[in-house]
């Protein structure tokens, strides 16, 4: 069932009716009936999976509660990490791996039968396990009590508007507002719908828009000069900025008109002046799940400086295997580490550089070009993403600066784009949205786009309301494209 679907419109509007019209004490329950019909949704038999992971993580929870001191919790833990990473690598990473021990083989020459599992990947699998195992992580540590209510843990872990592609919700933050009785409020519902509303804009007509150039430049990217792919490769990079937190931001509005407030997941990652600062406003909840869970028990960045780049490598490398079970992923998140890395061993040199210059003076001019630089870094780690394998990766990334001299006035570019299943007028279209979203998002500033909507007069407020509805129904993409997310 997607957020871009009928059938959720359907859904959630009998959610709402039903939930506000449940007596208080049973509505944790409807909401976890609610969330179980949302993920079977796609496939009733993977339901038995993410139930499996709940008896687990509540099994363990409880018994790392009686257990008393961490030693004796371990097990517990252990236990926890066993069955939820056990799920995760059989559906997900089996296949991978025994693809890769399998080319091992071949290369030194030995006879290897690779197995393989025909099973299809659970939907949100990756974001359910960290979520459940973010529950274990806390509990052990004794930041989090063992909740002894099966009903409100199950609904933790499956709670449905973020069930699929997150946000990754903490249990400090989530199961204290599942306990909570949530009343009619008309300022939450505005808010949450106002963010819905913004979310879906960004998705059917921007990121679906964009998608139909990149799906076709990146599926064949021998065709199309330096120029093309260039172009698809920022288009790709707002496609999947757009999607996913367009699914966010729809996700964070759902809840909030069921009374429950997730955690802002993206904050205009785009005007990061730096690679780690790419990463505080990027997919939020991820980064700081793999900070707070990998990263600092492996000593952070309190250790010798060889162990700390050691650091950084892994929590990107698993980062990008988080995202897929392929090497182009793998190599995604280890150039981000490889950037992390790069810029903290330049900044002396790029501080020198911005004062001998006289950038330091012009700090305006000293961020343009900041931003810049690490949204050019960002795209060039973005081929990786999308590409469908390293081979076309690297293809793209050194057939970018060729060919540009091709499309001269004699009418290449027309002729490119007529080859295309686009038209010019629609592809103009496709790009204006680009700077609809940069400019929406310049206004709002630092302030979520549903507190800058809701701030400003009524005429205005509905005058973008309208325009909103205008253009998901008039330039939107009708066709239910899958979020991007989904996949992982």
């Amino acid at each position: 069932m997607q957020f871009n679907s009928l059938e959720f419109f359907i859904f959630f509007c009998i959610v709402v009716w039903v939930f506000f019209s449940t007596p208080v004490r049973f509505r944790w329950l409807f909401l976890l009936i609610a969330s179980y019909v949302f993920y079977m949704a796609w496939e009733p038999a993977y339901a038995l999976l993410i139930a499996s992971s709940t008896v687990v993580d509540y099994a363990a929870g409880l018994l790392m509660g009686r257990a008393g001191d961490r030693s004796r919790r371990r097990k517990y833990l252990l236990m926890s990490l066993g069955a939820n990473l056990g799920l995760l690598f059989t559906f997900k990473y089996f296949n991978f791996f025994s693809a890769a021990l399998g080319s091992f083989f071949g290369w030194l020459d030995l006879p290897f039968d690779s197995p393989y599992l025909d099973v299809l990947l659970p939907v949100g699998i990756s974001f359910y396990t960290f979520q459940t195992l973010s529950y274990a992580i806390e509990v052990y540590r004794g930041n989090q009590e063992p909740e002894k209510h099966f009903g409100r843990f199950a609904l933790y872990v499956s709670f449905f508007p973020q069930l699929v592609a997150g946000p990754i919700e903490r249990p400090m933050n989530l199961l204290p507002q599942l306990r909570l009785t949530a009343r009619f409020d008309y300022e939450r519902i505005r808010s949450g719908l106002a963010l819905m509303l913004w979310g879906m804009f960004k998705k059917v007509v921007v990121a679906d828009r964009l998608a139909v150039v990149v799906d076709q430049v990146y599926g064949t990217p021998d065709r199309y000069p330096g120029m093309f792919l260039a172009i698809a490769t920022v288009f790709f990079a707002f496609q999947i900025y757009c999607d996913f937190s367009g699914y966010s931001d729809i996700a964070i509005g759902t809840a909030r008109v069921l009374g429950v407030d997730l955690m802002r997941n993206f904050n205009r990652p785009y005007a990061a002046e730096s690679i780690p600062d790419f990463w505080r406003r990027w997919h939020i909840s991820l980064s700081t799940w793999f900070r707070d869970y990998v990263y600092v028990p492996l000593g952070g960045n309190r250790v010798p400086a060889s162990r700390w780049f050691s650091n950084i490598i892994i929590v990107f490398v698993v980062s990008g295997l988080w995202h897929g079970a392929a090497w182009t992923f793998i190599a995604w998140g280890a150039l981000h580490g490889i950037y992390y890395i790069l810029g903290h061993a330049s900044r002396g040199w790029r501080q020198t550089f911005a004062r001998r210059s006289g950038l330091a003076r012009l700090p305006f001019a000293r961020r343009g070009l900041s931003v810049a630089c690490t949204f050019a870094l960002v795209c060039v780690a973005w081929v990786f993403f999308r590409a469908e394998n390293l081979r076309d990766a690297w293809y793209i990334l050194t057939a970018i600066p060729r060919g540009w001299s091709d499309l001269s006035v004699y009418g290449g570019f027309g002729r490119i784009v007529a080859s295309m299943d686009i038209s010019v007028k629609a592809l103009a279209v496709t790009a204006c949205t680009i700077p609809a979203v940069l400019s929406f998002e310049y206004l709002a500033g630092t302030r979520p786009p549903e507190q800058f909507i809701l701030s400003q007069p009524v005429w205005v407020r509905w005058t973008v309301y309208i325009i909103l509805c205008f253009a998901i129904m008039n330039l939107g993409v009708i066709e239910e494209i899958p979020f991007v997310y989904f996949q992982f």
